[in-house]
């Protein structure tokens, strides 16, 4: 191919090549002579070779040498160069480089040029590229333009007049007389580059919007004028006249009119009359009728036009485009928490659409049927969106759980039908439920004292049928444990009867054990429930022991401490394991959430290391003879139990051989309910100590040293001011998983009467994460 040859031919060789190197090889070449006749001084095919380099620049290939090249050819007399040159200006340069600054002496001779073609390339080039302070140098010269006689140059002035709106907004004020007054344009082109403009200007400037909404009867009779044209072949779209200006003018009107009842109350027979006259059966028409129903929910606008809107929107839901009946469902989302009764007469077509093979359809339909859920249609819409639910794709799995857990909670006629939904939901979808889940049901279930014997069959059937879903498992597992008595008796009235043996119970538990399935999470469920139904089985107790020392030496160190601690309740302390091990009470709602020791009306008592105060405790103590739950010690619902179990002495787990029960006159207490310790006291203060316990003479005290980055050292003193002695003295702490927890040895197990000694023990703390420091303490002893 020669240096000299046509743009057509050049195109024509390029596309012949057979391979890409071959391509590049073309444009290489044709590059180095076009860098070459850029180089001679007189050289009358300038606009050719930028031409062709322009086109080369389309291919992707680099073509910034002709930039230069550009602002020569914009200084040019001649129309044609100029041209060239102005559409290289656009598409090589930009208002980051410094040569976009060298064109702009050009562009404002050209906007004084007296052939309104040559005006219209400088104003298409300003309006493309133009900086911020090409703006301003340019304005004048605009607002001048916007007042032109042709039609043609005022079209281009308004279009670069919002470009520099969008660039230097302070500008807009030149530009608002002459805004106003392109309102009386009978050209569409200029009515609706007036309308972007004054569009531009209004969400820039709350002064503008004000000056402007004394247009609205001007807007209103233009778009009246459009709706009700006859054809015209100029600007009819589909039937529908110059849609696009209609859609420019109601999103102005919509500015205009929000927040402001003389506005809305101008445009509210428009909006109408638009709603009832355009045909939506085509593209056009839709797009109307959609800027229209965004109008009017966003206007002050009366409450027959909004459900007018409703029901666009309703129609829309038929429509065979996917994409107009996903714009109609995420409008109603956005008001059916304002028109919910008029959204709710669609609610059978929304549901239909749960059934569409595009995935964000179904997305949109999902999110609008969980919405649309209330105490009313409570019934008929979860069967909906059971169903949806066991045939939905993966990704929705997850969010439609949800949303069927939180309107279950909500809506539930009965404790009854809440559990068999979300059972139902486990069943069907366990594996993508959250997290809270498993104890959300769990309370549930607890709480629902007269369906125990119902749950329990209900679960051990699915547990039996299914143990891939772990959720379902862990509750199922949780159930058995507590409520397993229940199954075995097999007389519950509300299910079919089934007769079920110990084995069958523990051969299911232990199929969960050994299932590779099975998480460790849940594993720790069936063990548990495994040890628990030592309580409430009387043939195979021998059989849970030997599965529970199997999992002695697990390689899972949760479940070996688990296993550990129950083979120590088996061996030394079988006389407590009926008390150890029994049923859970009932959970109280409006605890959840708090953390360990806060009461419904309590706030946390803190200590302070200048004015100690003593925290305001409800102290239960239990009498003497009483066997206490070993792992009482940190049941409260409220807090999530310390992984395997309570620390002792030396940070030793604390298992059964831990447990001390008093004799006459001991007391096995919680204290600290609540306490916050966060005490920073100066290095030159003593450490402040705070009476956590104080009855019958026994006297406990607590003290905190100054942290060290994570760590925290606390002391607890005992002292003993009555006439008895006080021997078998235990203290036990607990603090939350994300702190550690190491105990030292007391310096002793015995107070003397009188005061005549102290017990002290120190505990030390590391807090890697900086949390709000919460601890319970158990104190027993025996007085003689």
């Amino acid at each position: 191919m020669s240096p000299s040859v046509r743009l057509q031919e050049m195109i024509r060789v390029i596309r012949s090549a057979r391979t890409q190197g071959e391509e590049r090889g073309v444009i290489q070449r044709e590059c180095a002579a076009i860098r070459a006749q850029f180089r001679q001084a007189d050289n009358g095919g300038r606009s050719h070779n930028l031409a062709k380099l322009l086109y080369v620049h389309m291919l992707g290939y680099p073509a910034h040498f002709g930039q230069m090249e550009c602002v020569r050819l914009i200084a040019s007399p001649r129309y044609n160069e100029k041209r060239v040159g102005y559409l290289g200006a656009m598409m090589l340069l930009d208002e980051n480089q410094d040569a976009s600054l060298l064109i702009t002496n050009s562009i404002k001779n050209d906007l004084a040029h007296s052939s309104q073609y040559v005006q219209s390339l400088a104003l298409c080039t300003l309006a493309c590229m133009g900086s911020a302070e090409m703006c301003r140098d340019l304005a004048p010269e605009i607002d001048r333009l916007l007042r032109a006689s042709s039609s043609y140059i005022k079209k281009k002035a308004t279009l670069c007049a919002v470009h520099i709106v969008r660039k230097v907004p302070e500008l807009g004020e030149l530009f608002t007389p002459a805004a106003r007054a392109l309102l009386a344009e009978k050209n569409h082109g200029v009515l609706h580059g007036a309308v972007i403009l004054i569009t531009e200007l209004c969400e820039r400037n709350a002064q503008t919007l004000v000056q402007f909404r004394e247009a609205v009867p001007e807007l209103v009779h233009i778009m009246r004028g459009l709706v009700t044209s006859g054809y015209s072949p100029e600007h009819t779209v589909a039937g529908i006249s110059d849609p696009f200006l209609q859609v420019r003018i109601l999103r102005l009107l919509r500015i205009l009119g929000r927040n402001n009842d003389t506005a809305s109350d101008a445009m509210n027979d428009l909006l109408a009359q638009v709603a009832t006259n355009t045909d939506s059966s085509k593209t056009a028409g839709s797009a109307v009728l959609y800027e229209t129903v965004l109008t009017v929910m966003d206007i002050k606008s009366e409450s027959g036009l909004r459900v007018l809107a409703v029901n666009i929107l309703g129609r829309f839901l038929l429509n065979n485009d996917r994409n107009i009946r996903y714009i109609s469902m995420t409008s109603l989302q956005k008001i059916v928490s304002t028109d919910h009764n008029a959204v709710q007469r669609h609610r059978g077509t929304i549901v239909d659409c749960l059934k569409d093979q595009d995935a964000s359809v179904k997305r949109r339909a999902l999110e609008l049927s969980l919405a649309l859920v209330s105490a009313i249609n409570i019934r008929s819409m979860m069967k909906e969106l059971l169903l949806f639910l066991s045939t939905c794709p993966p990704e929705l799995k997850s969010h439609a759980a949800s949303g069927i857990f939180n309107a279950a909670e909500r809506y539930s006629p009965s404790q009854r039908w809440h559990i068999d939904t979300i059972l139902h939901v486990l069943i069907t979808a366990g594996a993508d439920v959250r997290d809270e889940t498993v104890p959300n049901l769990i309370q549930l279930i607890t709480n629902a004292s007269q369906l125990h014997c119902y749950t329990v069959h209900k679960l051990y059937r699915a547990l039996v049928a299914d143990i891939s879903q772990q959720p379902l498992v862990q509750v199922a597992c949780w159930c058995i444990g507590e409520y397993g008595d229940s199954l075995l008796q097999g007389d519950c009235e509300e299910t079919e009867p089934i007769q079920v043996t110990e084995d069958d119970i523990l051969d299911a538990l232990e199929t969960v054990l050994q299932s590779h399935m099975s998480s460790p999470a849940t594993r720790g469920f069936a063990l548990t429930a495994t040890m628990k139904l030592s309580t409430r089985i009387t043939e195979n107790v021998d059989r849970i022991r030997s599965i529970v020392s199997i999992y002695g030496s697990c390689m899972d160190v949760e479940l070996q401490q688990r296993a550990v601690e129950y083979n120590a309740l088996f061996k030394k302390y079988d006389h407590m394991r009926a008390a150890v091990l029994e049923k859970m009470p009932v959970m109280d709602r409006s605890s959840m959430g708090q953390t360990n020791g806060e009461s419904g009306g309590g706030g946390v008592q803190e200590l302070e290391p200048t004015k100690p105060k003593q925290p305001e405790m409800m102290v239960a103590p239990q009498p003497a003879s009483q066997v206490c739950d070993l792992l009482d010690l940190l049941s409260d619902p409220e807090e999530p139990s310390l992984p395997g179990g309570p620390l002792g002495p030396g940070g030793a787990p604390l298992g059964p051989a831990g447990l001390m029960s008093g004799s006459a006159g001991g007391d096995l207490l919680y204290l600290l309910g609540g306490l916050e310790l966060t005490p920073t006291p100066t290095p030159a203060t003593a450490p402040a100590a705070v009476t956590v316990y104080d009855k019958s003479g026994v006297v406990l005290k607590l003290s905190c040293e100054r942290p060290l980055d994570a760590s925290q050292t606390i002391t607890l003193t005992a002292t003993n001011t009555s006439d008895h002695d006080v021997s078998s003295l235990t203290l036990q702490a607990a603090v939350p998983k994300n702190v550690q927890l190491q105990m030292k040895a007391p310096s002793g197990d015995s107070l003397p009467a009188r005061s005549s000694a102290v017990v002290t023990q120190t505990v030390l703390l590391n807090n890697p994460n900086k949390v709000s420091l919460k601890m319970r303490v158990r104190l027993s002893y025996t007085t003689s």
